[in-house]
């Protein structure tokens, strides 16, 4: 199969899709891959390191995409990439459609196959190539957290662990997947007061049975959140129902009523945000204050941590890109049930439940799934 790799667009987004490791696997396996220039330069993967992997390196975005059959990314595709996709395309990508209905009728319109990460499954339910960047963005979230509690960012001018004499910062985490968690490691790891929100009773005994005494566990009931937000120095934003969009459980009221100089850290903005007052930001202007409270919204938060979000996301993706280079998409997706999973878009139509009923738009399950 013919593989293309473009180069990311996206303000600030330096991670790619395949690593040079990546394209030699995929290479030594019989398939060619073709790479845009510059398409790893961000993270320091060379054109001659592509090459030296068995990639051929072509100058345009319009090349890949023209030569390859499957092709392979980080973000989604931005409006003018849309054109370029055809219905003997499948994309394999981070899509997050539920919140960006233009994106959904762009791909809809294209006829191409899309499968998006985030809604690949395994064997246990969870989802394996949304792992690794909730992964990276929890831990993000603490220590992006902190920075802005500080006063020359506009923050309260709150150090998150405290020192000896002076209680640490308070923070509630929403959520207690795999964001969450990870959040709450860091931020406990940094001496603050934390508590962590889910309406999971099995997963708040999961959290509690793993930090014991270093991190609380609340049931989520909207009082609880209220009460905990109004009390917070840092709010983080970890809530997911995979491949919809977030529920609101923040409201515009009970960010009005934090602290001045608080900050609200969204990790749930790719769905659309856990937040009534969060809309998507950047890493050019990652933050804007509403009543006071600094919220940052950036919808790619890993890509500040560009090398090692991508190595940590090909390690997860990579056996999925095998499977439908070997057998191509619709014979991989009959065999693998957990990667059928991932299917959002296909011949025209939105092909993932969730995400229909978000965006209002039709459902419909391709014959040779069925």
């Amino acid at each position: 199969m013919r593989i293309g790799v473009p180069k990311e667009i996206k303000i600030h987004e330096y991670r790619v899709g395949l690593t040079p490791p990546s394209v030699a696997e995929l290479v030594m396996a019989g398939h060619e891959v073709y790479v845009e220039t510059q398409a790893g330069a961000g993270i320091d993967f060379s054109d001659e390191e592509y090459a030296r992997a068995g990639a051929k390196v072509v100058s345009s975005p319009e090349e890949v995409f023209a030569l390859a059959d499957l092709i392979v990314k980080v973000k989604e595709p931005q409006p003018h990439e849309c054109q370029w996709l055809r219905p003997a395309h499948t994309l394999f990508t981070y899509l997050h459609l539920a919140a960006d209905k233009p994106q959904a009728e762009a791909l809809m319109a294209s006829g191409a196959t899309c499968i998006a990460y985030e809604t690949v499954t395994d064997r246990n339910g969870r989802l394996p190539l949304l792992r690794p960047m909730s992964e990276v963005a929890g831990r993000m979230a603490a220590q992006v957290g902190a920075h802005y509690l500080e006063k020359e960012q506009g923050g309260r001018g709150i150090l998150l662990g405290g020192v000896p004499g002076v209680a640490a910062a308070r923070v509630a985490v929403l959520g207690g997947g795999v964001a969450g968690f990870n959040a709450a490691l860091i931020a406990s790891g940094m001496r603050a007061d934390v508590t962590i929100f889910d309406i999971s009773l099995d997963r708040l005994a999961e959290l509690d049975a793993f930090f014991g005494s270093q991190v609380k566990t609340a049931y989520a009931s909207r009082a609880a959140i209220a009460e905990a937000v109004a009390q917070a120095h840092l709010v983080i934003g970890a809530v997911l129902v995979p491949g919809a969009a977030a529920p609101k459980i923040v409201s515009r009221e009970m960010v009005a009523g934090m602290k001045r100089g608080s900050v609200l850290v969204d990790i749930a903005i790719d769905q659309g945000g856990c937040a009534e007052t969060s809309r998507p930001t950047t890493h050019a202007e990652p933050t804007y204050t509403v009543d006071g409270v600094i919220h940052y919204c950036v919808a790619n938060m890993p890509g500040a941590v560009a090398r090692t979000s991508t190595l940590a996301l090909n390690s997860a993706t990579l056996p999925f890109v095998l499977q439908l280079a070997n057998r191509g998409p619709v014979e991989a997706m009959r065999a693998n049930r957990h990667l059928a999973n991932g299917l959002n878009v296909a011949e025209g139509h939105i092909t993932y439940e969730a995400v229909a009923q978000d965006l209002d738009l039709p459902y419909r399950c391709p014959a040779w799934l069925d």
